[in-house]
């Protein structure tokens, strides 16, 4: 029983050691293209000011 369980573990090894190649990588390049329109980040925070504004305005 020893002799198979040896047997199994040293070819599960050697599969793995011999599972991979010698030729280079290949790197898949990526080009992330973002918007450029700059109020984009900026409309949301701004339309809360003027909301909270004016419900301290209308508050008084």
């Amino acid at each position: 029983m020893k002799k198979i369980a040896l047997a199994a573990a040293m070819s599960v090894a050697a599969s793995a050691a011999f599972a991979g190649n010698v030729s280079e990588p290949q790197v898949d390049v990526v080009e992330v293209v973002e918007d450029s329109s700059s109020s984009s980040g900026a409309l949301l925070p701004i339309l809360a000011l003027l909301i909270v504004g004016a419900a301290i305005a209308a508050s008084d």
